[in-house]
């Protein structure tokens, strides 16, 4: 995994600390909204309607998503389920001229390229509107949508809170475990966990 400063870790850990529930009540419709894309095209939530949808959070430069991409964790989850048919909308809320900015689609690929991602699609939401609809607060912060648009899960990807990438492989993966419910057409077991990671750059 990529080594970070002790001022990073410190400052990821202490978004932890802080952390609120999410704007959106699990059960409750997901607001929709459109985004444009790292392929440069506009994406609209409500295209995917009738469809299970991950939303994902992240930030290029925060160590915790680093723990999840430079192990190959999340292009992992990312192919299992794409390929059974769920939709995986990858969302950067990072302000211009703070810490996981994509400048424009270009940058946005290029993440897309270096990190040999697999997520449906790559969204720019750089004035963090829809990240505050959602109330993502950190990077990662996972939302499931069920098919019909109703938020099914929101919290963390896991219940191992660190940077640690050998912390993966003894990890309860809660978005994997919410996506097999869902997909078996049962309930969520665990609708709503406390997200941990880096605080959204807004």
């Amino acid at each position: 995994m990529k080594k970070v400063s002790v001022l990073a870790l410190v400052g990821a850990l202490f978004a932890f600390s802080g952390l609120g529930r999410a704007a959106v009540s699990i059960g409750a419709q997901a607001p929709d909204f459109s985004l444009p894309s790292a392929s440069g095209k506009t994406v609209h939530l409500g295209a995917y309607k009738g469809k299970l949808v991950v939303l994902e959070w992240t930030n290029a430069d925060c160590p915790f998503v680093h723990k999840h991409y430079d192990s190959g964790n999340m292009q992992k989850l990312q192919k299992e389920y794409t390929s059974k048919g769920v939709v995986w909308l990858t969302i950067s809320s990072s302000a211009k001229g703070k810490e996981g900015y994509f400048a424009g689609a270009k940058e946005a690929a290029k993440f897309i390229k270096d990190r040999n991602a697999a997520m449906t699609a790559l969204l720019l939401d750089p004035k963090g509107v829809v990240g505050k609809k959602y109330g993502a607060k950190t990077t990662p912060h996972m939302f499931i949508l069920a098919k019909d648009g109703t938020l099914a899960y929101a919290g963390a990807i896991d219940d191992k809170p660190s940077t640690d990438a050998a912390d993966i492989a003894g990890a309860h993966n809660y978005v994997a475990a919410a996506l097999d419910e869902l997909l078996a057409g049962k309930p969520v077991s665990v609708p709503e966990t406390r997200s941990y990671g880096c605080s959204v750059k807004y």
